[in-house]
């Protein structure tokens, strides 16, 4: 390749990035009363800027090479800051490392951009192999915090076990989310940790963390469920008792496993909460979102509990480097009462769901809890029948 057609190459890549994050987002159509879903995925790799993926340097790169690909963008973090919606985002290079990355958007819904660098991430003492699924939360100490999943080689392991690994919850804080000061991991009594998410306010006069206690790397073994304890300081964390807020329960959305999304949003009726269940079935792990409320006093007090996922996968959704897979670590709750949920499908994606509070408290408060049994299913669907018929057929 020549110079002049390296740099037509160079810039028509630049142009056609740019005409890609310029891509209104409109809503997808489907209606449901709950939340609106849109018809584009708010990040995906080729939201990767150009100069993170290719060398732009002739003398260098003379066939304008990708150098560092990137895999996928998921399991965001979120927050309003400044006038705008920012997104700690999972990015995943092509050698299978996650690093965090912020990007924002004006409106949450479209053009969102990376910044040019992605977080540089300070490191304890014991290194980190790779690192995950940051939750943000602004603490009424003053500081932003992000908890997330650190994960290290398990050391003893065989040495013909390549894969078995270590998790444990990680802790950062930052005031303007470019300078971030990483603090000591958090300690509890579970041989791991994750999906850990810190309340947004003192419990107490002590810091609160919900968290998810297991026995291994994946399995949750005796373990299992959301957990709830207290720190008195956060510099170096401990929790020494956790209790079980939100259980495993069979033959539910939530059988296998289940944890915390984001730092829960306040309402005048309690917290509402935000979490991802995991069943088994015939394909695998099938990963839902459900959401409960909890006790405004008693934040470790579930309230209300619908029944049933709130976001499943749908259609292009399901499709991925792990399949049948929604998460979220992360949504934003507007002074106006919109909320902004965003959710990452089959680990490659990052999508936005829109709502408001008032509507999620309808939700979460008049929809039916799960029966456990089908013939109560059934018994709560006759009802909604009765209740309905006379008022459908004045429609027809």
């Amino acid at each position: 390749m020549t110079k002049d057609q390296f740099d037509i190459k160079v810039k028509t890549l630049i142009k056609e990035h740019e005409e890609f994050l310029a891509r209104k987002n409109e809503p997808s159509g489907q209606y449901n009363g709950i939340y609106t879903r849109y018809k584009n995925p708010v990040l995906t790799a080729e939201h990767a800027p150009v100069y993170w993926r290719f060398d732009l340097n002739y003398s260098t790169n003379s066939n304008l090479l990708e150098r560092i690909g990137v895999n996928a963008a998921f399991n965001s973090g979120a927050i309003e800051y400044d006038g705008k919606i920012l997104l700690c985002v999972r990015t995943e290079g092509l050698d299978r490392k996650s690093f965090f990355a912020m990007a924002e958007s004006t409106n949450g819904i479209d053009n969102f951009r990376f910044w040019d660098y992605p977080v540089a991430l300070p490191e304890t003492e014991v290194p980190d192999t790779n690192v995950y699924d940051m939750r943000l939360v602004k603490h009424e100490d003053g500081w932003f915090y992000g908890l997330f999943c650190t994960e290290r080689k398990d050391q003893f392991a065989p040495a013909s076990d390549t894969s078995s690994a270590i998790a444990q919850c990680g802790i950062t804080r930052t005031k303007d989310f470019k300078n971030w000061e990483r603090l000591p991991d958090l300690k509890t009594k579970s041989l791991q940790q994750r999906n850990v998410v810190l309340h947004p306010e003192f419990v107490n006069g002590k810091y609160a963390f919900y968290t998810r206690p297991q026995d291994g790397f994946i399995e949750a073994g005796t373990g299992g469920g959301i957990g709830w304890g207290y720190s008195e300081r956060i510099e170096k964390a401990v929790i020494e008792r956790e209790y079980i807020v939100d259980d495993r329960i069979y033959h539910t959305i939530k059988e296998v496993k289940n944890g915390l999304g984001p730092a829960p949003i306040k309402t005048d009726k309690g917290w509402l909460q935000l979490a991802h269940g995991v069943r088994n079935t015939a394909a695998g792990l099938r990963y839902v979102l459900y959401m409960f409320l909890t006790d405004l006093q008693n934040p470790s007090k579930v309230i209300a509990a619908p029944g049933g996922h709130f976001i499943a996968p749908q259609d292009f959704e399901r499709v991925g480097d792990v399949s049948n897979v929604v998460f979220s670590n992360g949504w934003v709750a507007k002074e106006n009462g919109d909320v902004f949920i965003y959710y990452a499908s089959s680990d490659t994606r990052m999508h936005v769901a829109t709502s408001t509070v008032d509507k999620l408290l309808d939700y979460v408060i008049n929809t039916p809890k799960d029966g456990l049994r089908s013939a109560l299913s059934v018994k709560q669907r006759e009802e909604l029948i009765r209740k309905n018929l006379e008022i459908y057929k004045n429609f027809l």
